[in-house]
């Protein structure tokens, strides 16, 4: 690839602007119902069911779940568990955060 070429595709940096941009709106719209029909819109059946996936593993190893009994139940590799488990004990955790307003609702 000729080091001139312009790089194809989204920038870290948009990335990150986009869904910031996202998040805030999301936020801001406050009604549960439209961000619903928002997310079915925006992500695809499979994409759901992923993100359905990850938010229900955090839930599991909050509970107490191994990873090997998140992995039978969900059909998760053990790699994705991890990472949800090592996001989870961080010192800041946003998946604790998120849970301290489900658990407090």
């Amino acid at each position: 690839m000729d080091n001139n070429e312009p790089k194809k595709g989204i920038s870290e940096e948009e990335i990150a602007s986009t869904i910031k941009e996202l998040c805030h709106l999301i936020m801001k719209s406050g009604d549960e119902s439209f961000i619903y029909d928002f997310f079915n819109c925006l992500f695809t059946k499979p994409e759901l069911k992923d993100i359905a996936n990850r938010w229900l593993l955090v839930k599991e190893i909050d509970a107490g779940t191994t990873q090997r009994e998140i992995a039978n139940k969900f059909s998760m590799s053990l790699c994705k568990i991890t990472r949800g488990s090592r996001e989870l004990n961080k010192a800041d955790s946003a998946f604790r955060k998120m849970l301290e307003l489900l658990k407090n609702q």
